[in-house]
């Protein structure tokens, strides 16, 4: 198992994936394509292998000879979901045995869940998802058996392990000493060289993308939550590595100081970003820094919180974690700052990621169609991979969603998928699984 779990996964197995034959065309009351543009009324999508070849009015789009048509009614055609802050590998926060699982799980336990928490996130309209930190290289194998066919998820970009401080909330804490004590191979690392060490170790193995902490974490025993962990030149270090090697650094980040030196160095994206201020909102704009505010894990660990099942210094940090984030979606949408959702998926349930769709209007103060572009084209901007996916449009990937009804007048729709295909393949329809 160790050795499968150490694959490399290159790009081009991309292409084994389980793809679409022959051509297919999707009629629904409305299309809405990705980029924020008006909706289409009575739209179509025509699907040709794996590949969409047209978009428009139902009326002017060309039927080709031989194509079957999939006539959904009432409901709204959208690119597949995006979800760029998950750990779909291992059990989820609300399991009583999450806690102690690094301890007690096999090593393999944590893949294995992964599977049927893979499939769960497809059946939510998540096509694609960006896995930020599995404390192994479990996402890595689960990425493969996706592409390969072996098992049915979302495409995924996957980081392997964390990269943070010893003792900070990417290391493993709460221990006695010498259990859970790391170095660069599993992602713990001090000082720009042990850094430019630990990215080289993740992009080896299959890594597409860093994950890093800079500031505390809400769920870390002992770090708090608006303290900088690393400093810039460690940042810098990493992000400046990570660019040679053709990744994106992805940088947890709770509050001001922290997000301001993730920013400065260079990273791709400030995850979470609870406490954000004017000054790093600006930072951000500046810079073009994306913001991922994951507010459902906001939510799931206030709930959590007042429930009893965090306590302590764990349920301090849930409860202001929940309070500021209603704040800084807000705060980042009024300076302009690009918008990518993200759920946290393992913090909270896998497969009601779509719920974040919902918040980012009603905590984040974003409007439907605003919410929809972060789950969709923004994200794909963020994943570099906005020339494939993320919008509906001739030559992009046929990966594509509806919902019942329209989701401009109730964004909650977009928690309840009526049909999903994925790369050509229907894999929901009716709101009914359809598993090959």
């Amino acid at each position: 198992m160790n050795a499968l779990l150490l694959l490399f996964v290159p790009a081009a197995l991309a292409a084994q994936q389980p793809a679409g034959t022959g051509t297919v065309v999707l009629r629904a009351a409305r299309v809405i394509d990705g980029t924020g543009a008006a909706p289409i009324v009575n739209g179509a999508v025509v699907v040709t292998g794996n590949r969409i070849t047209a978009v428009g009015p139902s009326a002017s789009v060309r039927v080709p000879a031989g194509a079957r048509t999939i006539d959904l009614g009432d409901a709204t055609l959208l690119p597949g979901f995006i979800d760029m802050h998950t750990h779909v590998v291992g059990r989820e926060l609300a399991d009583p045995k999450s806690d102690a699982a690094a301890a007690r799980d096999y090593d393999a336990y944590g893949a294995i869940v992964g599977v049927g928490n893979a499939q769960r996130t497809l059946m939510a309209g998540f096509t694609t998802i960006r896995n930020l930190g599995a404390g192994n290289f479990d996402d890595l194998a689960l990425r493969e058996a996706i592409e390969s066919g072996q098992a049915i998820g979302p495409r995924m970009q996957s980081a392997a392990h964390s990269l943070g401080i010893t003792g900070g909330h990417c290391d493993e804490n709460g221990y006695k000493p010498g259990l859970f004590d790391g170095d660069h191979r599993v992602g713990i690392a001090d000082g720009p060289e042990a850094v430019r060490a630990a990215v080289r170790y993740q992009a080896k193995y299959g890594a597409d993308v860093i994950k890093t902490c800079a500031t505390g974490g809400v769920l870390s025993e002992r770090a708090a939550v608006n303290v900088p962990q690393y400093t810039f030149e460690e940042l810098k270090a990493m992000v400046d590595e990570a660019t040679k090697l053709e990744r994106k650094v992805a940088a947890h980040a709770h509050a001001g100081a922290g997000i301001k030196l993730a920013v400065r160095a260079g990273v791709a994206s400030i995850e979470h970003g609870s406490f954000l201020d004017e000054e790093g909102a600006r930072l951000m704009k500046e810079h073009g820094t994306y913001l991922v505010p994951t507010i459902s894990a906001g939510e799931g660990v206030e709930a959590m919180a007042k429930s009893g099942r965090l306590t302590g210094l764990r349920a301090e940090k849930a409860l202001a974690a929940a309070a500021g984030m209603r704040n800084a979606v807000r705060l980042a949408a009024r300076h302009g700052v690009p918008i990518a959702l993200g759920s946290d998926a393992g913090v909270i349930r896998h497969g009601a990621n779509g719920r974040e769709f919902t918040l980012l209007v009603e905590w984040g103060g974003l409007t439907p169609m605003q919410s929809i572009v972060a789950g969709t084209s923004n994200a794909a901007k963020l994943l570099g991979w906005d020339d494939r996916i993320g919008t509906l449009a001739a030559g992009r990937l046929a990966d594509i969603v509806a919902v019942p009804g329209n989701p401009l007048a109730d964004i909650t729709l977009m928690e309840k998928p009526s049909f999903v295909m994925k790369n050509g393949v229907v894999y929901k329809q009716n709101s009914q699984a359809m598993l090959p």
